[in-house]
């Protein structure tokens, strides 16, 4: 049908999504192979995150699919191929539908954590976690399997499959839309909350202004400091999550845009079969003109959309590859990947010494200690004095060049005594052992000077 109401330049523009779609794909892409290759340290990373910008990858596969398979529309001539008849058309709707469905959902998820945390101080854990997989998943496989099981999907708008239109509404657009509607009131609320918080800690500034004594009572200073607390700690916590806030509110506004588009677009449509009267001036502008579509598009005013909307919601839906790479990168994942890069293919040139390139040898007696090698024996010259040798020990060294390493060797050779000397404080002595005039202190006497007569 969209042959009839559209000009013929809407033929180009599924081919212009689908390549946005390709270009947004790789930065999705790229952005989900950085989460998992970087530490978190550089890319800030969070499961709600990863699970967002995997559904939009999804998303993005079910507009790249038409493109490498080149699908024929049209059945016969005058049905359009499902996904009974067509292959493309079932797993581009799976991944479209799929992909919408999810994003919602972890949009959900991610506004109903940022209002636990800002609103009630709840630190996500656990339950959080394992309660938001099991339903980012498994909300979307449920709701994509029995919309397409209960209404099927064929080609109704472009080249992607779309659901057909019995049932549509009550099993796949309507809970999207709740879901949607969900997201955006939770995050609002935690708007509203944060502007009230902001408001009360600027009133309970100005609330010490009421004592006349001109001191702070302890009734507003209790009060200013639990509102700054709560300021910063909401403050802190905006300052972490306001990309993924945005993100979410583009992607729901994104999703939501297209479905209503859609959504009306069927409904007229359905209206029309119903009511030939509402199609009558159209359909005698083309018997007059000899089915002549260009000069009665002026009459499907009443039937579809018009086409700069529908570019539109198609244009949008594209984008959000792009989005998701600019407000979810950072700089650190540039310098996390340049540093990565120079360790795997740059060697560094730092210094090592060599006995550090040594391997380690298997005998573990190298790292015993080493015996000194083989010396000669010195021999002093004729002028030089030696010192008495009765009052020396002698000590014999080993002159061999195999030295037998089983021995038990001497190193320290024999023991001896020492004399402490007469002045030597190296060990604990009495108080009074160095005095010598034999006065012993005593705790009860006082040894002060008496005042002298003309002293105050």
């Amino acid at each position: 049908m969209t042959d009839w109401v559209y000009s013929d330049n809407f033929k180009v523009l599924p081919k212009v999504t689908s390549w946005l779609n390709v270009a947004g794909l790789v930065c999705a892409g790229l952005l989900l192979v950085t989460y998992f290759v970087l530490p978190v340290e550089k890319t800030s990373r969070h499961y709600l995150t990863v699970g967002l910008v995997v559904a939009v990858c999804t998303l993005q596969v079910g507009f790249i699919i038409p493109l490498g398979t080149k699908p024929d529309q049209c059945h016969d001539s005058i049905t359009p191929n499902s996904m009974y008849s067509d292959t493309s058309c079932a797993f581009s709707a799976i991944f479209l539908l799929l992909g919408g469905f999810g994003a919602i959902m972890w949009g959900f998820l991610r506004s109903l954590s940022l209002h636990l945390q800002i609103c009630w101080n709840v630190v996500p854990g656990p339950k959080l976690y394992w309660g938001s997989l099991m339903a980012g998943i498994g909300v979307p496989v449920v709701f994509v399997a029995t919309s397409t099981a209960l209404t099927g999907v064929s080609y109704r708008f472009g080249t992607t499959c779309l659901l057909n239109h019995e049932n549509a509404v009550q099993d796949y657009w309507g809970p999207i839309l709740a879901f949607a509607a969900m997201s955006t009131i939770i995050q609002f609320t935690t708007f509203g909350y944060c502007i009230k918080v902001y408001i009360k800690s600027l009133l309970d500034d100005s609330v010490t202004s009421d004592n006349l004594s001109g001191l702070p009572s302890y009734n507003s200073s209790v009060r200013t400091v639990t509102a700054k607390q709560a300021y910063r700690r909401i403050k802190k916590v905006v300052a972490l999550q306001w990309r993924g806030i945005l993100i979410v509110l583009i992607i729901i506004a994104n999703v939501v845009f297209l479905c209503i588009v859609f959504v009306t677009m069927d409904n007229t449509v359905q209206a029309a079969r119903k009511d030939f009267r509402k199609a009558q001036s159209w359909l005698l502008c083309l018997v007059i003109n000899g089915g002549d579509k260009h000069k009665c598009l002026n009459k499907v005013g009443n039937l579809v959309k018009n086409e700069a909307t529908v570019m539109a919601a198609l244009i949008l839906l594209s984008l959000n590859g792009f989005w998701s790479w600019i407000l979810l990168g950072r700089v650190s994942m540039l310098t996390g990947w340049i540093d990565l890069l120079r360790r795997k293919f740059i060697r560094s040139h730092d210094f090592v010494s060599v006995d550090a390139r040594r391997g380690a040898t298997p005998d573990p007696k190298n790292y015993e200690m080493i015996v000194s090698p083989p010396q000669t024996a010195y021999s002093p010259g004729p002028n030089i004095m030696m010192s008495p040798r009765e009052d020396r020990k002698s000590v014999t060294f080993s002159t061999t060049s195999n030295v037998d390493r089983t021995s038990k060797i001497d190193y320290f050779g024999p023991s001896a005594v020492y004399t402490s000397p007469a002045l030597s404080f190296s060990t604990p002595r009495p108080p009074s052992a160095g005095q010598t005039n034999g006065r012993e202190w005593g705790p009860a006497h006082t040894y002060a000077e008496g005042s002298k007569p003309g002293m105050i």
